[in-house]
């Protein structure tokens, strides 16, 4: 076997969460050119059928169940869809999530346990219903792995990402967690993601100066692609990885203090009113 051949995928079969655009699709496309079968979901199946158009380019099979994976027994449910589709389940890529900026004092309770919903219950959802069909998905040299998408935000901080960044911390552990009581069965990794172009950026690209911001504070000096994501995955996913469990790859441009000025109201003067 050469080096390159660790990095397939031939015949395995994975689910990707937010798959409609952005990182989750052009992770599911990679997953694909590295011999996957797809099963994708997000809210939008017209963004899912030009995703799944691009999976059978690759040569490979693709399922799409567009859904609203911010209900727990939706994205459990995909697990055994794709079992059902394929007759066999090995890789789970935990991408939906995301929690928009917000100021100090209009982050209540809700909008936290919200955020921590969004971006963890629904990893751990679709997680726990996954690794029995993993465990009884035979297959000799199929990797079986777990993949969650966090952010730069959960290990570091910046104004206004007080719950997103709680949210994608407490992802970052569970992975960590939930590696230990799986292992060595299944393997499960994560991703820290720095700044990439995906439309959730799209606000900062139509500002210059908080896109310079951006890249400025990456010692790389430039945002992200979204296959820079999808190729770590790859790696986590496939024999390339195969003696990585427990661990968030930090692909992020080499950023540790994020720069970025989202014009959130400063609480300087009612600190000083107390």
């Amino acid at each position: 076997m050469s080096i390159l051949d660790r990095f397939t995928l031939t015949d395995h079969v994975a689910v990707v969460t937010g798959a409609g655009r952005g990182i989750g699709a052009a992770t599911a496309v990679a997953l694909a050119e590295a011999g996957a079968d797809v099963l994708i979901s997000s809210r939008t199946e017209a963004q899912l059928t030009d995703v799944a158009a691009r999976i059978e380019a690759a040569g490979r099979r693709a399922v799409v169940v567009p859904a609203n994976l911010a209900h727990t027994d939706e994205v459990a449910g995909l697990a055994q869809a794709a079992y059902d589709a394929f007759g066999r389940l090995d890789i789970v890529v935990n991408n939906v999530g995301g929690t928009i900026p917000n100021a100090f004092l209009d982050t209540d309770v809700a909008y936290l346990e919200e955020s921590f919903h969004f971006n963890v219950a629904t990893a751990h959802a679709l997680s726990r219903a996954a690794v029995p069909l993993m465990l009884a998905s035979a297959g000799e040299g199929r990797q079986k792995s777990i993949t969650s998408i966090s952010s730069m935000m959960g290990r570091t901080a910046a104004r206004g990402y007080l719950a997103y960044g709680v949210a994608k911390a407490a992802l970052a552990h569970w992975t960590r967690l939930a590696a230990t009581d799986l292992a060595p069965s299944v393997r499960v990794n994560g991703v820290y993601v720095g700044s990439v172009m995906t439309s959730a950026l799209e606000f900062v690209a139509g500002v210059p100066a908080m896109k310079q911001q951006m890249e400025e504070s990456t010692p790389l000096g430039r945002i992200g692609e979204a296959e820079d994501i999808a190729a770590a995955v790859v790696y986590l996913s496939s024999r390339a990885g195969q003696f990585v469990t427990g661990k968030l790859l930090e692909v992020d441009g080499g950023i540790q203090q994020p720069n970025l000025d989202l014009g959130l109201p400063d609480l300087q003067p009612e600190m000083n009113a107390l």
